[in-house]
């Protein structure tokens, strides 16, 4: 690229460089004192909302919705209004840094990326480029150019030791796709604008504001659904999404397939949309006779649920014919994760509400427009997992993080790169990994801020934040509530001596005599806009058109029939996989108390979980428990109590919860000292299917204890 052509771009995602060379800011030249207004967005979650950013040079001084966003319309979340003081975190990364024996000390991009390039390739040479693994946790998800260049320095390494947060909590949603479909990339949304019938298991929106399924400003949007219709939440607890529903069903953790293969079996007898399952399914008979079992008496049973409210339940589907079903965590991390979600997609099928309105449609994303794109069809089959985990499947050119530990302790992988992640508080036996994570010859994070995973590192690269980067939500993109997207500029120059990930990769490639970048661009030539520019390439608009727009650009609010008429092998949807056929006939009853995960307001997985140095109300990891177990285990508000499982133990605040069902203790992830991670294990309760850790509906007991909460084993 010539420096003309550079320098004719918009300042916006094109960065000043410092002495050696390096990007470290906007470049925004003349910068007028006083406030100043930015339109972005949100990358905290994928709701993507639209947010106004006010600064004051290097200042952020303020966060709100944007009311010009198509989609969000001023709404934002209080995570999203504490993007300013997250910016301005005391923990923030502002240097890369190195572990020299006597902690981590601060030295120069030179020195760290050198260091680490040396010590990469001598590891290869050694070992084999599987030896160098790679963690790419949720929060690089929402940096795309830092992804993108993160996963193209790992294929040129030529390493099959690639890690991601999919097999922490959402597997089963790829691979019911996968088996169903043919593609492990069909993500199903519900017609928010036409449905009058919604099912939501395990999932609180008002909280999470989705699962893999976009769900902005989602008060507005269930209040509009049940004033259509019906809005039926599935449950073990009364959840702030279940307060807004017109039925809640407080069933028991990990029964959500019992429910719905009951759900089918009824509509398969009445209610099926025959002639749509005759042209555009097979398997049909198998299906049947895989949920014949699940009458009236055998699903009240195991869900706990009366007769009344399940026979309810079919008749509300009968009589609307389409039903929109969505699933969250509380499903997805359960033994009868691949099961549930394979039975709503099922549902969907027979229903004949997938693909059409009023149910359920499939983004094709505004950057993929996989709509416009021809597809190779899969069996489903996995590959060969790592050496020290044979029976483990490989899926989607990725090792499960359950064999993370195994695999350094067995000396398979003796380097490890985190990027954006705290594995720590997200991965099973928080003490065993630490342990191994200690044995590493490498152990390198890439992130904006200090965390329990960088304290153990060999090598931290601080990396921009979202606020001081251009962006696009490429990875995100088939995850919204409509075909949109957005470009957005950095809005204040990189602070310190931080640089933007891609940056940190791409120069790290260079050092390790590999091209990240497109061929061989420098990157000390190269801004945020070249990297991405390449991302938006089958993308509904030019990058340039994309760019030039003031906010979101919404191509279609819903897409139906391309799934039908060019994704599905054949036409028909595989409605009888025999893998989830048989994990369906060996599933066991729901144990009599178990633990369950929850998501909450101010906190998201391990992060805003810490002062940030403000009046911010902080979330607490309170132990919630029913008052009838908890009078019944001498148990009391505001006291400390213990959970065991067979894996580990955690101790935690009681709170006391008369919306959660009896037998259930909540807990959330990402604390360090109330560490939900200690009651997983890697090697126990994993899902065979997907490799993943189960983390709802463990088996655990519940006692008071007199003691301190102390903090994880290791932690100090």
């Amino acid at each position: 690229m010539s420096e003309t052509s550079r320098e004719q771009r918009p300042p916006a995602g094109n960065p000043a460089s410092s002495s050696d060379g390096a990007p470290t800011g906007n470049g925004r030249p003349g910068a007028v004192p006083g406030p100043v207004e930015h339109r972005s967005f949100c990358r905290l979650c994928i709701s993507l909302c639209g947010i106004l950013v006010t600064t004051e040079q290097e200042r952020v001084l303020s966060v709100r919705g944007d009311p010009g966003h198509p989609l969000t319309r001023g709404y934002t979340c209080a995570k999203g209004r504490s993007l300013g003081d997250a910016h301005h975190d005391p923990a923030r990364l502002d240097g890369p840094l190195i572990d020299r024996g006597d902690g981590l000390e601060p030295v120069s991009w030179s020195t760290c990326l050198g260091d680490l390039a040396e010590r990469l390739n001598a590891i290869v040479a050694e070992s084999g480029p599987d030896s160098v693994g790679m963690y790419l946790a949720t929060a690089s998800a929402f940096d795309a150019a830092g992804r993108r260049t993160a996963e193209q320095l790992l294929r040129a390494i030529g390493s099959a030791s690639r890690y991601t947060s999919t097999t922490v909590d959402t597997p089963c949603k790829p691979l019911v796709s996968e088996l169903m479909a043919g593609h492990p990339g069909l993500v199903p949304a519900l017609d928010a604008d036409r449905a009058t019938l919604v099912l939501l298991l395990g999932l609180n929106p008002v909280v999470s504001h989705g699962h893999l399924n976009a769900f902005p400003d989602p008060v507005r949007r269930l209040r509009a659904l049940a004033r259509r219709g019906e809005v039926v939440v599935c449950d073990p607890r009364r959840t702030e999404t279940a307060r807004l529903a017109t039925t809640h069903l407080a069933l028991r953790p990990g029964s959500d397939y019992a429910l719905v293969a009951h759900l089918v079996r009824e509509l398969l007898r009445q209610g099926a949309d025959r002639e749509h399952l005759g042209r555009h399914a097979t398997g049909v008979p198998e299906f049947a006779a895989a949920v014949e079992p699940f009458d009236i008496e055998r699903t009240a049973s195991v869900t706990g649920l009366d007769r009344t409210d399940i026979a309810e339940l079919v008749a509300s589907v009968r009589r609307h014919g389409t039903v929109a079903a969505q699933t969250g965590t509380g499903v997805t991390m359960s033994a009868s994760a691949n099961v549930t979600e394979w039975l709503v997609w099922a549902l969907h099928v027979v229903t004949g509400s997938y693909d059409r309105p009023g149910g359920m449609w499939f983004n094709p994303g505004f950057l993929k427009s996989s709509d416009r794109r021809d597809f190779r069809t899969s069996s489903g089959e996995p590959g060969p997992g790592p050496r020290s985990r044979p029976e483990l499947p490989r899926r989607w050119n990725e090792y499960p993080c359950a064999a993370i530990a195994d695999e350094i302790e067995s000396g398979n992988l003796r380097a490890l790169i985190v990027v954006g992640g705290n594995p720590l508080t997200s991965l099973p036996e928080a003490g065993r990994l630490r342990g191994a994570l200690a044995k590493l010859d490498v152990l390198a994070v890439a992130d904006i801020r200090h965390t329990d995973t960088t304290a153990l590192a060999t090598h931290v690269l601080a990396c921009a934040g979202q606020l001081e980067r251009a962006d696009v939500p490429h990875f995100v993109d088939q995850f919204q509530a409509a075909v949109v997207s957005q470009y957005t500029s950095a809005v204040v120059p990189i602070g310190a001596d931080r640089r933007p990930m891609w940056w940190c990769f791409t120069d790290l490639g260079r050092r390790m005599g590999h091209h990240v970048l497109p061929g061989g661009a420098d990157p000390d030539r190269t801004c945020d806009d070249d990297v991405i520019a390449p991302l938006v390439g089958r993308a509904r608009l030019s990058f340039d058109q994309l760019r030039a727009s003031p906010t979101a650009v919404v191509a279609d609010e819903a897409v139906f029939g391309w799934v039908t008429e060019r994704a599905l092998p054949g036409g028909r949807w595989r409605l009888a996989p025999r893998a989830l056929v048989e994990q369906l006939a060996n599933l066991a009853p729901p144990a009599s108390f178990v633990v369950v995960p929850r998501r909450q307001a101010r906190h998201l997985n391990s992060q805003l979980r810490d002062p940030l140095g403000t009046e911010r109300t902080l979330d607490e990891p309170e132990l919630l428990v029913h008052p009838d177990d908890a009078a019944e285990l001498g148990l009391h508000q505001g006291a400390p109590a213990r959970v065991r499982s067979s894996s580990g133990q955690v101790t935690g605040i009681v709170r006391v919860d008369p919306g959660l069902r009896r037998g259930v203790v909540s807990i959330p992830h990402g604390f360090e000292t109330v560490n939900a991670a200690e009651l997983t294990s890697g090697t126990v309760g994993v899902d065979p299917l997907t490799g993943m850790v189960l983390q709802s509906g463990i088996p655990v007991t519940l006692e008071a204890t007199d003691g301190a909460i102390a903090p994880a084993p290791g932690v100090d």
